[in-house]
């Protein structure tokens, strides 16, 4: 699968979980890619977190994506199931309006609420177009990537750097950088390459050519 001159989406539930998921990808990707990253909750509703919508932004900007192209939206932290029929109704907005080729979302393999709708709803919006599932190693049981891109010494960094402007989450273990590149040296041996970023494969839309 090639994302050159591709429309790409990135959704996600919560700032810092794309970058999590899809970092090093990102940074590989976003200058020959129109990339445009979704966060469906602002988790402004939690008095601690502040700071997380400018830190996603600068994090964003770090890995190449312009704040243009950086969307938060509004849907309440752990009330996600409860807005199934609006978020599904703005993911299908977001269709219309970008029409992407390729989608990434949460892996179905996550057992956050929010996660798991996010997922579902990205599938029933985006019919006819390819998905896969990033993972979020904090809330994911059993996920197993069937999706491999290698990346590069330099996307690593990068994706390093980006997690590194979230300042809120400092201590947390999921952000710690040796957490994070043992995680793409990992994904690097099932593809036989130094490092890769993984992802499991929800929907994949193929064509043939030729004749």
């Amino acid at each position: 699968m090639s994302f050159y001159g591709r429309k790409v989406c990135f959704i996600g539930a919560h700032p810092d979980d794309i970058e999590l998921g899809c970092g090093a990808l990102i940074a590989h990707i976003t200058k020959s890619t129109e990339v445009l990253c979704v966060t469906l909750s602002n988790n402004q509703k939690n008095p601690l977190l502040t700071k997380v919508v400018d830190e996603h932004y600068s994090s964003m900007a770090v890995l190449g994506v312009q704040k243009d192209h950086v969307i938060v939206g509004e849907f309440e932290t752990r009330r996600f199931p409860h807005a199934r029929q609006e978020i599904l109704e703005y993911l299908i907005q977001l269709k219309q309006s970008f029409h992407p080729e390729i989608v990434f979302v949460h892996t179905k393999a996550d057992l956050h609420q929010d996660h798991r709708t996010a997922t579902e709803e990205a599938l029933r919006a985006f019919r006819g177009n390819t998905v896969l599932g990033f993972d979020v190693i904090r809330s994911s049981y059993g996920f197993f990537p069937s999706f491999l891109v290698e990346v590069s010494e330099a996307d690593v960094e990068t994706k390093l750097k980006a997690l590194s402007e979230y300042r809120t989450y400092a201590d947390k273990y999921y952000f710690k950088p040796e957490v994070t590149r043992a995680t793409l040296v990992r994904h690097g041996a099932l593809a036989e390459r130094p490092y890769a970023e993984g992802f499991d494969i929800l929907r994949v839309i193929g064509s043939f050519y030729g004749a």
